[in-house]
């Protein structure tokens, strides 16, 4: 490898695109086409970088092995950080393989690492746990430490292990700062900015308050029984009991908790539960019977007991009720939640990271365009959504996986 190859490499590596492309600029030799890849890439031309690199992955020999695998890793952070999450993962896990059998344990970690950012993105924790715990972070240099320590906070977030998480992103600032490369120190702090967001609402009592992701982690874990919004689920302590597939008994859970210790007028729970206005004589024995399903749901967590007004939910043991909401509720929160990270999103991506259909996301697009929530730019496949971060909205953290209440 030659002087000017050798010298923009390390300018990439220190976070100076254009230095690189000083040196390499006018060559079209497969090296310095990779390498101009990644700095059009440093520098946000995604199309290019994507063309050099594939141009790149072409021109490299049957023997240069190793190049095309750097090649692949290089398009599969491109397609990453442009959300283009249907990209062939498969492809990735090859040049894994690959970079490994020729002992390029830095590349090789490095596509791990993508991996698990991707699996993060698309809520396969388990997975992505599994695929960092192959991973050593001991002899990589500081700019790739960074990067496992934000794995590790991204899985210890969604996990509502708040305390790993922060000691991680600590260790990912420190490693950042060591490396000298801006973007990942700026990456590291909105990491961190998200410890410090509201990332719930509590309702209790008739009350309101925002909760930081510490503090839901302490709710989680306390005696309260805790309606959650964001998953559709009753808990209490380590016991979940799940109403996602059922909205009639979610809606009148979170009304009985809402109003906790009082009780709900029954015509109020028929609007809640079926959005009746007027309650007749067929929707209060419709509610009777969805009130003895949720009865038999919370058996062991709670009990609901009939009052001249309504209904009324009491308690087993000690404790309080509390119900778990997003800071702002509307129809397309889970959309939004995802579009609030500032990133640019297919709706094809957003499909898979939500778990639902793609033209389900489509269309809750349009409307959000329509509402003057969301923007798009690009044409068909190209095309891709995004909308500027929304102050004290939730982020994607406390949303299931896959999300089945979009």
């Amino acid at each position: 490898m030659d002087s000017l190859i050798t010298a923009a490499g390390l300018a990439l590596a220190s976070g100076d695109p254009l230095g690189a492309l000083d040196r390499v600029a006018l060559r079209d030799d497969p090296p310095a086409l990779a390498l101009r890849g990644i700095a059009m890439a440093q520098l946000g031309d995604l199309d290019r970088a994507k063309a050099l690199l594939r141009r790149a992955a072409r021109a490299f020999g049957p023997r240069e092995a190793v190049a095309r695998a750097r090649c692949v890793v290089a398009e599969a952070e491109i397609a990453l950080v442009s959300r283009d999450l249907g990209w062939p993962a498969k492809a990735l896990d090859a040049a894994r393989t690959t970079l490994e059998k020729h002992g390029d344990r830095l590349n090789a970690a490095h596509a791990g690492h993508l991996k698990v950012r991707r699996l993060l993105l698309i809520g396969r924790l388990d997975e992505a746990e599994h695929v960092l715990a192959d991973l050593d972070p001991a002899p990589l240099p500081p700019a790739s430490r960074a990067a496992h320590e934000l794995a590790v906070a991204g899985i210890a977030m969604r996990r509502l292990r708040t305390r790993p998480a922060r000691r991680a992103l600590e260790w990912a600032r420190h490693a950042a700062r060591e490396a000298g490369i801006a973007a990942l120190m700026a990456e590291v702090d909105s990491a961190l900015l998200a410890l410090e967001m509201p990332a719930a609402r509590l309702i209790a009592k008739g009350e309101e308050r925002a909760l930081l992701l510490e503090v839901v982690e302490v709710l989680r874990a306390s005696p309260a029984l805790v309606v959650d919004a964001f998953h559709h689920a009753v808990r209490r302590q380590d016991r979940a009991v799940s109403l996602a597939t059922r909205p009639v008994l979610f809606a009148l859970a979170r009304a009985l908790a809402e109003a906790w210790p009082g009780d709900v007028p029954r015509a109020g729970l028929i609007a809640r539960a079926f959005g009746g206005r007027h309650a007749d004589e067929s929707h209060r024995a419709r509610l009777r019977v969805e009130i003895g399903r949720l009865r038999a749901e919370l058996n062991g967590f709670a009990g609901i007991d009939a009052t001249k007004r309504g209904f009324a939910l009491v308690l087993h043991g000690a404790g309080e009720v509390a119900v778990l909401a997003r800071p702002i509720e509307e129809r397309h929160a889970g959309v939004l939640a995802f579009l609030a990270d500032g990133e640019a999103w297919s709706s094809s991506a957003l499909a898979l990271a939500l778990g639902t259909g793609q033209r389900s996301v489509q269309r809750a697009l349009e409307e959000l365009a329509e509402a003057g929530k969301a923007q798009s730019f690009g044409h068909g496949r190209a095309r891709r959504w995004m909308t500027p971060p929304v102050a004290g909205f939730t982020t994607a953290l406390l949303l299931p996986a896959p999300w089945l209440n979009g």
